[in-house]
């Protein structure tokens, strides 16, 4: 048997891509104390909660409100062992004050190997790992 893979993006028998990534799950063995700490690191808000999971999304009416994922808290038996196989991007406006304003909600500082770059690696209260990195500079007019 052959398998064959068009890669150019399209479905099968054409058309666009209908397909969004709607949350992301992250395991935890206590979902509210995680998902309080991501509410007040991103500033979002609660909209489902139960013993077993809580969903966090961005504030309604904000520009990520219905385009940035959900974040999905649910309950595991076991903590995390390892390294994240996927972690967050956080882009502030000033790196060093989120950093510290992280650190304030329980974030820290790890170190995975990552040498001298120009973001910071820091784990949640649960050790998953996020990346807070630089502002976004956008070049002026060339000139």
């Amino acid at each position: 048997m052959s398998l064959s893979h068009d890669l150019s993006g399209a479905p099968p028998g054409g058309g666009p891509v209908e397909l969004r990534i709607q949350c992301l799950g992250i395991d935890t063995t206590d979902p509210a104390r995680l998902a309080t700490f991501w509410e007040s690191a991103l500033g979002w808000r609660r909209t489902y909660e139960r013993d077993h999971e809580v969903v966090l999304e961005p504030p309604a009416g904000s520009p990520q409100d219905g385009v940035a994922p959900d974040l999905v808290f649910l309950r595991v038996p076991e903590a995390k062992a390892g390294k994240n196989r996927l972690h967050l991007d956080l882009r502030p406006a000033d790196q060093a004050a989120e950093v510290a304003r992280l650190e304030g909600l329980g974030a820290r500082r790890v170190d995975i190997g990552q040498g001298a770059v120009s973001w910071v690696v820091m784990s949640d209260p649960d050790g998953n790992e996020f990346c807070v990195l630089a502002p976004l500079e956008v070049a002026g007019p060339a000139g």
